[in-house]
């Protein structure tokens, strides 16, 4: 709570910004900014858009001390209404950004008839393709991309050279491609 003596303090730095006194919204910076960056931190909880928020504060401070008027309440009143308008201007604009944002993002496909039998001609012919390796190339790639294996990992689960785990997963890996494109025998 302020004393009065502080209230008619603030109100003639006010005159004073009115009156053009660029010196005077220092002083008004200095005895209000901790209280007013304290609110906009509790409104925004971001330090930095808080920040950016003090700065539009004191200037719209600055640009309005005309409009203040002792008979609707303490300079500090004042300036923590503008403060808290500020804020939630601020929210209200990120929300607006994130709503623009979601909203020009592309929808999801559809997942039509058709898209839905591709994939499963694809899922079908890579488990055909999988099934074609020989098994020791095919249960290393499937640890590898199914339960996400590393090779030192596979090496040291089944007992086998690292050397030999990336032999066999490299020639399934080209086995497997060649299959898939149709260059490879069955």
């Amino acid at each position: 709570m302020q004393s009065t003596h502080e209230v008619h303090d603030d109100i003639l730095l006010l005159n004073r910004v009115a009156a053009g006194d660029q010196w005077a919204v220092g002083e008004l910076y200095d005895r209000h900014s901790r209280l007013l960056f304290g609110l906009v931190v509790r409104v925004l909880n971001d330090r930095a858009e808080a920040e950016e928020v003090l700065q539009e504060v004191f200037v719209q401070a600055w640009r309005r001390s005309h409009t203040y008027s002792a008979a609707l309440g303490s300079p500090t009143g004042w300036l923590l209404g503008i403060a808290r308008n500020r804020a939630i201007d601020r929210l209200r604009g990120r929300a607006a950004r994130l709503r623009a944002i979601q909203g020009s993002m592309a929808p999801p496909p559809v997942d039509t008839p058709e898209a839905l039998a591709s994939l499963t001609e694809r899922q079908r012919n890579v488990r055909h393709a999988l099934d074609a390796l020989p098994t020791e190339q095919r249960e290393l790639i499937e640890r590898a991309y199914f339960e996400g294996s590393t090779q030192s990992e596979m090496a040291a689960q089944l007992n086998l050279p690292l050397g030999t785990v990336k032999t066999r997963v490299r020639a399934g890996l080209h086995a497997l491609r060649r299959l898939l494109n149709g260059t490879g025998t069955e």
